[in-house]
């Protein structure tokens, strides 16, 4: 049994994306080519913004993003501590500080209710990392964010086409981040992201900045990186496009198979109301996890969990951030365990999956 099975999926895909890739094989425009325009007008399309820049990768999107804002050493970023090392990496590179406050115990995302505490004359900017595949709760954060005039970088790693209100992931913040990492659920055969805003002025400074801050050929206005996505990976990510409604409705489908077999015995994610989430993990809570993991690995099924250890607690954080104590997060590193999920999972194998882990559950652990 796989984790994620991308296997599966090219086998769906497969003329599609030779044929784009060999496209762009017989072109040689490796770099910047016309797929890279193309992926970004239907990506903006798709999230119904004005711009979307693509990418080397998520890291580089949230990099990028902070330098576009021109977040400068002594400022102050409010984020959660319990997501992946990139959130807060990226914000001490600029020279920033990560402020982190707790989550909310249903959502795992950030606790909108702790956010106005923490802002000082430093802050400049809220950034909400949309956990599992569910977007934070952004209405009251951007109330929040309007009235001290903060700017707000939604961390779409891992929520590209879920939707808040209606409104779609990547539309949500003053500039919005996703990653397309292999994992994620839409994604490319390698490394890849994107930047998306309705700012004129923020998307002409990331295109600059991802390119080493050129404004022309070899005349360079500001300072940059080198952030671009490459034409292959475009091209993987326009044959994927194809089908990812499809894939997401079938995310939805699957994840509710999970909690008619598991509500009532774990701790099954709790989606608000409003939202739609692409259930990029499908993370439940329990007591045992390392146990529970261990006998299920024996058994030959892959988990994961996301995420053993905050943010704060991490040895390249640690001695600045050691003392702070975030009790819902720190539980939730003890407890969260993401099980095999991808769009191609059957209903028997979801059957099977889960009576083994009620099946330890009852044979041997408990559950909160």
């Amino acid at each position: 049994m796989k984790f994620i099975d991308l296997h599966q999926q090219y086998q769906v895909i497969v003329e599609s994306v030779n044929a784009r890739m060999k496209a762009v094989l017989e072109h040689g425009q490796y770099i910047m080519g016309p797929e890279v325009a193309e992926l970004e007008e239907r990506l903006a399309h798709y999230v119904q913004v004005k711009h979307c820049i693509t990418m080397s990768n998520g890291t580089a999107a949230l990099q990028v993003a902070l330098m576009a804002l021109d977040i400068q050493p002594g400022d102050e970023i409010i984020t959660t501590p319990f997501s992946f090392f990139a959130t807060a990496e990226t914000i001490v590179l600029s020279g920033a500080k990560p402020v982190f406050v707790d989550i909310h115990p249903r959502t795992y995302n950030i606790d909108h209710r702790l956010i106005e505490r923490a802002i000082t004359p430093r802050t400049r900017a809220i950034m909400p990392v949309n956990l599992y595949g569910q977007c934070a709760d952004f209405d009251p954060i951007r109330v929040i964010a309007n009235q001290y005039r903060l700017a707000i970088i939604e961390d779409a790693a891992q929520s590209f086409g879920a939707t808040y209100q209606g409104l779609l992931s990547c539309s949500l913040g003053t500039i919005s981040c996703t990653s397309f990492f292999p994992s994620k659920p839409f994604s490319c055969y390698g490394d890849g992201g994107a930047c998306f805003t309705n700012d004129d002025a923020l998307a002409h400074a990331m295109r600059s900045i991802r390119n080493h801050g050129q404004e022309g050929r070899y005349h360079h206005t500001r300072l940059g990186i080198n952030a671009r996505l490459d034409t292959l990976q475009a091209a993987v990510l326009l044959a994927k496009l194809e089908i990812f409604k499809e894939e997401v409705e079938h995310r939805q489908i699957i994840a509710q198979w999970y909690n008619e077999n598991l509500d009532g015995h774990v701790i099954i994610p709790y989606i608000e109301p409003h939202n739609v989430s692409t259930y990029a993990q499908y993370t439940i809570q329990l007591d045992e996890r390392d146990a529970v993991q261990t006998a299920l690995q024996t058994k030959g099924i892959p988990t994961a969990i996301h995420y053993p250890k905050l943010l704060n607690q991490q040895p390249a954080l640690h001695p600045a951030y050691s003392t702070t104590i975030y009790p819902v997060a720190e539980l939730a590193t003890e407890r969260v365990l993401s099980l095999p999920f991808h769009p191609y999972l059957t209903k028997e194998v979801v059957i099977k999956l889960t009576g083994e882990v009620l099946g330890l559950l009852s044979r041997k652990y408990a559950v909160a």
